[in-house]
């Protein structure tokens, strides 16, 4: 039988976004074994998302403004 996949959120985790650099939520991505890291970005002060690509090289997500 084939389920469509729930679109439903199953788990809330909140956090603290201090500010830091990209290099240093790179680190941070790094340090909790994770593909994506969500930080405020020190230089404009907003939130970004850093993430592994799938060759291994990091990628940035910034709101456009």
């Amino acid at each position: 039988m084939n389920e469509e996949p729930r679109e439903e959120v199953v788990r809330n985790k909140k956090f603290p976004a201090k500010p830091m650099s990209v290099e240093e939520a790179i680190m941070q991505m790094n340090l909790v074994g994770h593909n994506f890291f969500v930080f405020t970005n020190a230089d404009s002060q907003e939130m970004n998302v850093v993430y592994l690509r799938k060759n291994g090289d990091y990628g940035l997500l910034q709101p456009q403004t």
